[in-house]
């Protein structure tokens, strides 16, 4: 059975632990049709451009040590956090703006094949990258740690999570500042979290 799946990945945030790969549907009317490429500068513009500007101003002002382990893996996991914050808005503003000469995409989907396709008819993350490979010539970055897990025990990473939780526990408002470009709360957020985590480990 052939698939016809679009795969494309982003790396404006990789030097903070953060890759966007997008796999696009061949089959239907919905506006995710669209060529990936076409979707890549709403991304940047309204998720990834925003957060990486507030963690360079955090590395050029030393408020974090992105050679450390540990900050790294916190930067990386708090922003993978707010990026999915982001992107899901992004793909819901996406889905419902009006495609010149063709409509708007959660109309078009009424067109097209309701239904979600099984897992089990979907290629394993590691084959769908060797077809990406094969039919394109070209690869995607393979997974690699971004920094490492500190925590020793599964009850030392429950127990920073929950008294993270505690101080923040609604991310939306930290992303929502961050790209109306007020980077504080996202900074104070960040360091809250290393500090809690240093304290844990």
């Amino acid at each position: 059975m052939g698939h016809k799946i679009h795969l494309d990945q982003n790396e404006k945030l990789v030097m903070f632990g953060v890759t966007h790969v997008f796999a696009i549907d061949g089959f239907s009317n919905k506006l995710l049709n669209h060529i990936v490429e076409r979707i890549w500068p709403e991304v940047n513009n309204r998720v990834n451009f925003p957060l990486k500007t507030a963690l360079l101003q955090l590395v050029d002002q030393e408020e974090i040590d992105m050679s450390d382990s540990l900050v790294k893996y916190c930067v990386s996991n708090l922003t993978c956090q707010l990026c999915q914050i982001g992107l899901t808005r992004m793909v819901k503003s996406w889905n419902a703006h009006r495609i010149p000469g063709k409509g708007i995409p959660n109309n078009l989907s009424g067109r097209g094949c309701p239904k979600k396709i099984p897992w089990e008819l979907l290629p394993h993350s590691v084959e769908a990258a060797e077809l990406y490979r094969q039919q394109l010539g070209s690869s995607l970055t393979t997974h690699s740690t971004f920094g490492v897990d500190p925590f020793s025990t599964e009850h030392d990473k429950i127990t920073v999570e929950n008294q993270f939780a505690e101080q923040y526990s609604d991310m939306s408002d930290v992303f929502c500042s961050a790209v109306n470009n007020d980077f504080s709360p996202y900074k104070q957020v960040l360091l809250c979290l290393i500090n809690i985590t240093q304290r844990n480990v």
